[in-house]
């Protein structure tokens, strides 16, 4: 399992996330995301996105599954599904920025609100 902690932005919108590639180690790994229907292969299985609000909420694997703000969290989804390799842990992925609304994009909260 590949896990990274993410901050998604939106319009007035700051969610922290937990992201999971289910990527399985071994052949029981591999054995229970199959029975679980992710596909009989690592290949298939890493082409999952497990995305969850990190202060609680459902996990979900389906982009399509989310309510509000379903754009939001289906565009972060989306964007995962496709760029997991150019996001590491603990960066800002900016739903605006994404989507061409804006230019350039949102810096962390932890850089402009202070220390929690």
């Amino acid at each position: 399992m590949e896990i990274k902690l993410i901050e998604v932005r939106d319009c007035a919108t700051f969610v922290p996330m937990l992201a999971i590639r289910p990527s399985p180690r071994s052949e029981a790994e591999r054995y229970l995301l199959a029975r679980c229907g992710y596909g009989r292969s690592p290949a298939d299985q890493g082409e999952y996105i497990l995305l969850a609000r990190l202060d609680g909420g459902p996990l979900r694997y389906d982009p399509y599954g989310w309510e509000h703000p379903a754009r939001t969290f289906q565009q972060s989804h989306f964007w995962l599904q496709d760029h997991w390799d150019e996001i590491k842990s603990g960066d800002v992925l900016d739903v605006e920025f994404i989507l061409g609304e804006t230019t350039s994009p949102k810096v962390s909260e932890r850089e402009t609100c202070g220390p929690a």
